[in-house]
């Protein structure tokens, strides 16, 4: 009964996914840890295997919507990818304890990186102020080498959380293409989901040589998040229409 909760948890988070390019281990961590007595190493790649899943379903909608930057998003990939194949092997070496308490330090980041969102999505809205979009194209956003070797090195960290943490990367690379390459935030949550297909299979890897994964539960994590990210992507391209109007 409880494991067949996991799709209904994983069609939540598929759409909170979707929506914030986040991939959604910040959520499925502490429910199989919490609720299916997980130890973090394997719940952690046990969600990673399936924030797999809602990468590719994220990245097939918004490929279909023509959001995704692929240059950027391959530049972003060169390390992100090796990032989360270290990320993965720490989580041998280090002890569940250790895991466990640097996921609660990333979960209060999280809570925090949240709650300034909100306010600022009140601030605007209580001022009645108007943001409109500026698209760049891909070539724009990545015409600085400068700009590119910073967010290079900064996605690699991205990356390093994605294989420890089991969190898909994107609560990292979303905001660093944001506010390193000016890219739209729509832009950038639909490039984050593309990146995160090798990155996650890159941690993917290194997690199920350690054997952390559970390949019941991520498949039962996947089946919902995979509906979920395509309510996430249509919800997210109706605020985009709105957005650029």
């Amino acid at each position: 009964m409880w494991d067949l909760l996991l799709t209904i948890f994983g069609f939540f988070v598929g759409i909170i996914a979707s929506l914030t390019g986040m991939g959604g281990g910040a959520f499925i961590v502490p429910i199989l840890t919490l609720i299916y007595d997980f130890v973090p190493a394997n719940a952690v790649g046990t969600s990673l295997t399936s924030i797999t899943f809602t990468a590719i379903a994220s990245t097939l909608n918004y490929a279909r919507q023509k959001r995704i930057y692929y240059k950027t998003g391959l530049i972003l990939t060169v390390t992100t990818v090796p990032g989360a194949f270290i990320g993965a092997r720490l989580t041998s070496i280090i002890s569940p304890n250790q895991l466990g308490l640097i996921f609660g330090f990333f979960i209060i980041f999280v809570a925090l990186h949240m709650i300034v969102d909100v306010n600022d999505f009140r601030r605007r809205k209580n001022s009645s102020e108007k943001v409109q979009l500026v698209l760049k194209s891909d070539k724009e956003v990545i015409s600085s080498g400068k700009t590119i070797l910073l967010e290079a090195g900064l996605s690699f960290f991205g990356g390093l959380a994605s294989g420890l943490l089991g969190i898909g990367g994107g609560v990292l690379v979303v905001p660093i293409t944001v506010f390193a390459l000016k890219m739209p935030m729509h832009m950038a949550t639909a490039t984050s989901m593309f990146t995160m297909i090798m990155t996650s299979i890159s941690g993917v890897a290194e997690h199920y040589m350690a054997n952390h994964i559970h390949f019941e539960y991520a498949l039962l994590l996947a089946l919902g998040t995979i509906f979920g990210a395509q309510v996430g992507a249509y919800v997210s391209k109706k605020n985009f229409r709105q957005g650029t109007s």
